[in-house]
Parts: C-alpha cells; sequence; structure tokens
C-alpha cells in the first residue's frame, strides 16, 4: 500500500527554524518528483516546493519562501525533506507532501507548523 507520511510539524516562533520529513513506502520512490504543498485556514491550498526525480535534481519554490526554505531527497530513505528556516506567522498552515509521475500521484495527511509568539 503507498503510504507518505509527513512529520516534524509543531509550534515554533517567529524567526525559528523547522524541518519536515516525508517518509515514502509502497512506489518506486526515486521515479517519483516530490513536492511540498500548505494550506492555511480559510486559504487555498498553494505550492511551496519541488524536487525533481532523475540523477539531474532540478528545485523550485514559491516566492513567499525562496531564501527561507530548501527542499531535498534522499533515495535511499525514501524521504524528502522541507528545511524552514526565518519562519513567519504567515507560514502557519498544514503541509503537505505529494509523490508524482504522469498519471501517478498520491499525498499525505500532512503535519501542522504554527508559528507564533
Amino acid at each position: 500500500q503507498v503510504q507518505l507520511v509527513e512529520s516534524g510539524g509543531g509550534l515554533v516562533q517567529p524567526g525559528g527554524s523547522l524541518i519536515l520529513s516525508c517518509a515514502a513506502s509502497g512506489f518506486t520512490f526515486s521515479t517519483y518528483s516530490m513536492k511540498w504543498y500548505r494550506q492555511a485556514p480559510g486559504k487555498e491550498r498553494e505550492f511551496v516546493a519541488s524536487v525533481s526525480s532523475g540523477g539531474i535534481l532540478v528545485k523550485k519554490y514559491a516566492d513567499s519562501v525562496k531564501g527561507r526554505f530548501t527542499v531535498s531527497r534522499d533515495n535511499v530513505k525514501n524521504t524528502v525533506y522541507l528545511q524552514m528556516k526565518s519562519l513567519k506567522p504567515e507560514d502557519t498552515a498544514v503541509y503537505s507532501c505529494n509523490a508524482e509521475m504522469g498519471q501517478y500521484s498520491y499525498w499525505g495527511q500532512g503535519t501542522q507548523v504554527t508559528v507564533s509568539s
């Protein structure tokens, strides 16, 4: 069974840092592009970051997080990470990971990140 399990969320002060993890199983992880999305209460789900599959990794970021967030993947551990720095209250959201290859697309349940003083 395909599974994507996010972890690492929690409460952090403005300016703080968190690292989110998404552990994958049940499919060939290395062949899938991996993406992070987030959704705040009352707002639309938005793209955060992505990392491509293959030998040459291409990383993309939303303008709102560029320079603060870093996405990476470990194809041995079948895990994708999102390193978040200089966190702002507006980063508060449920963060979900997505695995995609052609017509196949899988989602995790999400992990809550709350940035508050």
